[in-house]
């Protein structure tokens, strides 16, 4: 396994930091020494949320850009470098979910997630691997437990984690093996956290959506990436049902795909739809770690 700098030398980015994992990431990082930069659409809540850690001892500071695109993460790479002169470690953990069925769902809607959860990864990956390959650094690509199992009533947003492992998977053996790069390639497969995804998901049930239990909390997850950004690795899955639902997906999928029809009820609450229009094509501005959602 390879071996990285400690975090408290780590100039490290991190896309999605506005809430969630993105922002728990941040914040523990800062705290354990990194020089962090935040990535997400709202400057505004960057600024405040940057403050606040800066304030508490940390290092942070934020660029607001679309990762969906190219432009703007090109534009965050060349102020990381402009400020820092580096990249240590970068994290791709910008994403957004749908719930509705597959045959509901609008093409445009489906193409601006995969804008966003693929398409932002790679951007992320392809403008920050020369600068990675310089300083030896780490790339962490957040995919999910649906990367590998099925999720109904989320299809697109599994699709995308699908897509996501097949392309971390193949840049990692072009960069670590055919190149003999000393970047890592890491991609972290969390089950269900505790954090605003599903509200800040678009919404085409009659009811308020709601990720299934068990829910794991966010830190374990950042505890994770923290990791990963010192010690490399290849597939690391954050809590016990990520690793039972990939297990199952891979040896018994037709038990598997019967199973998952549960998901159906489990990811849906008693209440009606909140804000069912999310933060597809809006920053969300909540700027919280843990999620809201009740059964």
């Amino acid at each position: 396994m390879s071996q990285h700098k400690p975090l408290n030398e780590q100039v490290m980015v991190i896309t999605g930091a506005s809430s969630g994992i993105g922002l728990c990431t941040a914040i523990l990082a800062s705290a354990l020494g990194a020089e962090v930069v935040m990535v997400a659409r709202s400057g505004e809540l960057l600024e405040q949320l940057s403050s606040e850690i800066n304030a508490s001892g940390g290092s942070a500071s934020f660029v607001a850009a679309d990762v969906a695109e190219r432009a703007d993460v090109d534009k965050v790479v060349q102020e990381v470098i402009a400020r820092h002169g580096r990249i240590d470690t970068w994290v791709n953990d910008a994403g957004v979910s749908i719930y509705g069925r597959l045959d509901d769902v609008l093409e445009a809607d489906s193409r601006r997630l995969f804008d966003i959860n693929f398409w932002g990864l790679v951007h992320g990956s392809l403008a920050a691997l020369p600068h990675l390959r310089a300083s030896g650094g780490v790339l962490i690509n957040i995919g999910s437990e649906a990367s590998e199992s099925v999720l109904p009533l989320q299809g697109m947003y599994s699709a995308s984690k699908h897509a996501v492992k097949g392309f971390t998977d193949n840049l990692r053996v072009e960069t670590e093996q055919m190149d003999s790069s000393k970047v890592s390639i890491v991609l972290i497969q969390p089950t269900a956290v505790n954090t605003p995804y599903s509200e800040h998901a678009k919404n085409y049930l009659s009811r308020e959506p709601r990720l299934p239990d068990p829910k794991i909390d966010p830190q374990q997850v950042a505890e994770a990436i923290l990791e990963a950004a010192q010690q490399g690795g290849r597939d690391i899955r954050v809590g016990v049902m990520a690793t039972l639902n990939i297990s199952l997906s891979r040896l018994m999928p037709a038990l598997a795909d019967k199973l998952s029809n549960r998901l159906v009820q489990a990811q849906q609450q008693g209440r009606a739809p909140q804000h069912p229009q999310g933060t597809l094509y809006q920053s969300g501005g909540s700027g919280r770690i843990h999620g809201t959602a009740k059964h």
